[in-house]
């Protein structure tokens, strides 16, 4: 994928209208501190298109970053951080809620985890709803490079096992640091909006 342009395009909070347009819309979801900024970035080739903190829970929008005029990447709220009040994660629920059940543009959801550590509960759950709103989720394994190579089949085993993934479901296992797994999302995406642009060209000639 070669990035010409790429800029956000919209911020949406828990009142805000989503977006409406044709343009197909890829969802990056997961828990609070599981590299969801980085690996925006490191998509685009930028080091600060997306906003990285150390401090967890600080993306409480889903923001809208538009690519090369074609598609949208969408960072929707981390999950998880335990010392959010209760009332600002149930806000975050229901943002992530209303945009998986009204964007009519979104083709896919790439849930990441953690590669070092076990699925959570709550990205179990995470994994769960995505499946109950019609989406199959890539999972994106991030942190590889904190791993030994040893280690990549016993944790990428450890993940599917625990999140209940099927043997055809996909699972990448990223570094935002080594850009290792970048090509394999890039070329998943191409190929949704590929299929996307190709069904919409069939219904309008219908």
């Amino acid at each position: 994928m070669i990035i010409k342009s790429a800029e956000l395009s919209a911020v949406c909070g828990i009142n805000s209208r989503m977006p409406d347009g044709n343009l197909a819309e890829f969802a990056f979801a997961g828990k609070s501190n599981v590299g969801k900024s980085s690996l925006i970035n490191a998509l685009m080739n930028r080091k600060a298109l997306a906003r990285t903190s150390s401090q967890p829970g600080k993306t409480q929008t889903v923001n809208f970053y538009q690519v090369n005029g074609e598609f949208f990447l969408v960072d929707l709220p981390g999950y998880g951080y335990t010392k959010a009040a209760v009332e600002v994660k149930a806000s975050w629920g229901r943002m992530v809620e209303r945009y998986l059940k009204q964007s009519a543009a979104l083709k896919s959801v790439f849930l990441l985890v953690d590669i070092r550590h076990e699925p959570s509960e709550n990205d179990r759950i995470m994994y769960d709803w995505i499946l109950q709103n019609g989406f199959r989720p890539v999972v994106i394994a991030t942190k590889l490079d904190k791993i030994k190579r040893s280690q990549l089949e016993k944790q990428t085993k450890l993940i599917r096992n625990t999140l209940g993934m099927r043997q055809e479901d996909i699972l990448i296992a990223f570094s935002a640091e080594t850009k290792q797994g970048r090509e394999e999302i890039w070329s998943l995406i191409e190929g949704m909006t590929e299929t996307a642009a190709e069904n919409a060209g069939a219904d309008g000639e219908a």
